[in-house]
């Protein structure tokens, strides 16, 4: 009798424990183990970023305080804290609007954010004033030498951050903010630290600008002109002359005896600039189609006309005939400068045609899109009477134009990291990944590249969003774990939001 109350007496404590634990009894976690994290054979002490607004953080379309801390060199000096790291100075924007002036004159206007007021979401400039006086010269020195706007060559550009040139164009102004003096360039500031590591991220204004611009600038390669003096905000830079400033900076940074590395460029139309408008938003009912067919029918007859004189192929009459139908995917209408100039033959056969999947159309344009060039004339619609001009789409031929461009700049920074030993970042791939495929978080969620709701990008269509930036400090820690064989832990994305709500 005894031995069967002790059994039960066990099987109770048994029945007890799990029911318990049934009941959530709560069962410590296991204490993480310890991280000792290391630098490996680099040095970060004083970290020095270098490039242009994708090193400053910047981001809808504006530089200001909670783009600046979320810049990925601020990410990065987080992590280099860990092992040794000193302060991360920034040159930081007066507010969080962005906005800035100059002798009374706006030099930049303020972030974008998203408005419901035309009852579907639109990127409009937050409402206020900035208070970022570009006068206000700050006093450095700063370790994020990000410079948005900034080419390669305007990093040894002396004079880049005069105050008195900007207003002019000749200067940046948010160089002008923080530029030691008048004359100094980038590079000089940036090797005035003395850094004993440094990011190196440039290369994609030396492509972006003719970009979004629709190609409206010249192509230099193809120009063949190599004075940089002569180029233009909207001009594709020489390679040649990327070539020779990027050797340049790198080999007077690594003189310091720093270690680093270096990001290549990204195809840039596969960025939500170039692929969030389609190439036939146009709405036609029945009758309005019926009336633009009939006002280009003497336009298409032209072109039959010349064909039939063999001064324009078969193929060429087909790609540039304009046609309208009833619903809602109609191609706009277009100007193509590739196209044979017939205006020899008659004024208004104008190098017209509709625009395909194969033509790119820049974000800008869906404002621009079906606004009236004459607003007393109903007729004279922007994009479907009046053809788009070059600035608003990339053709293929401007496609191309880019992408012999930008294989011509990641083949040179590939080179100079093998070249200076550097980390090698390779930012492209992983940037067309995004677009592609998407980067999986912790949480189940998925950053893509669609404009205003993937996480990746901004209301510019151009930047990173905070989160974006965050996959990207990720991508650097990787290449600098690998090559110096540090541990550094990288950040986490969802601490960082995929975009700005008010």
């Amino acid at each position: 009798m005894k031995k069967l109350l002790a059994l039960l007496a066990i099987f109770g404590l048994v029945f007890v424990s799990c029911s318990d634990d049934d009941e959530g009894a709560i069962i410590p976690d296991p204490v993480p183990p310890t991280v000792d994290y290391t630098a490996g054979s680099a040095n970060f002490s004083n970290y020095v970023a270098v490039g242009n607004s994708l090193t400053a953080g910047f981001s809808d379309n504006a530089l200001f305080v909670d783009g600046q801390t979320a810049s990925f060199p601020n990410m990065l000096a987080s992590n280099f804290a860990l092992v040794g790291g000193g302060d991360f100075k920034i040159p930081f924007m007066a507010d969080n609007l962005g906005g800035a002036f100059l002798q009374g004159e706006v030099v930049r206007t303020n972030r974008l954010i998203l408005s419901f007021l035309s009852g579907s979401p639109s990127p409009v400039p937050v409402e206020g004033v900035g208070t970022t006086d570009i006068a206000n010269v700050l006093s450095g020195p700063f370790n994020n030498m990000g410079v948005p706007g900034a080419r390669s060559y305007h990093l040894v550009a002396p004079g880049y951050g005069n105050v008195d040139g900007v207003l002019p164009g000749l200067a940046n102004p948010f160089f002008a903010r923080f530029a030691s003096s008048p004359g100094t360039t980038v590079l000089a500031d940036a090797l005035a630290q003395n850094p004993t590591f440094f990011t190196l991220w440039i290369g994609s204004n030396d492509v972006l600008g003719y970009a979004t611009a629709g190609g409206a600038g010249a192509d230099h390669n193809v120009t063949g002109i190599l004075d940089p003096t002569m180029y233009g905000g909207t001009d594709l830079t020489n390679s040649l002359v990327f070539a020779g400033a990027l050797d340049g900076i790198i080999q007077a940074l690594k003189s310091t005896g720093a270690d680093g590395v270096i990001a290549n460029i990204p195809d840039v139309t596969a960025i939500p600039f170039f692929t969030t408008v389609p190439h036939n938003p146009v709405p036609l009912d029945a009758a309005t189609a019926a009336v633009l067919n009939e006002a280009y029918d003497q336009y298409n007859m032209g072109l039959l006309g010349l064909q039939a004189i063999n001064q324009i192929s078969a193929e060429e009459v087909q790609r540039r005939t304009i046609s309208f139908a009833a619903g809602d995917t109609n191609a706009v209408v277009l100007l193509d400068e590739d196209l044979t100039d017939l205006t020899g033959f008659n004024d208004a056969l104008t190098n017209m045609r509709q625009a395909t999947e194969d033509d790119l159309l820049v974000l800008t344009s869906r404002s621009f899109i079906g606004s009236l060039a004459d607003p007393g004339n109903p007729t004279s619609i922007n994009g479907v009477a009046i053809p788009l001009a070059d600035q608003w789409v990339l053709t293929p031929e401007e496609q191309q134009a880019i992408a012999t461009a930008i294989t011509a700049i990641n083949q040179t920074i590939t080179a100079l990291a093998v070249q200076y030993d550097l980390a090698l970042v390779d930012a492209n791939a992983y940037l067309n990944e995004i677009a592609e495929t998407g980067a999986p978080l912790n949480d189940g969620s998925t950053v893509t590249s669609t404009f205003g709701t993937g996480g990746g990008f901004s209301l510019d269509g151009v930047h990173p969003s905070p989160r974006g930036y965050a996959l990207l400090a990720n991508l650097f820690v990787e290449a600098i774990n690998a090559k110096y064989g540090s541990n550094l832990p990288g950040v986490e994305p969802l601490d960082y939001t995929g975009l700005y709500i008010d």
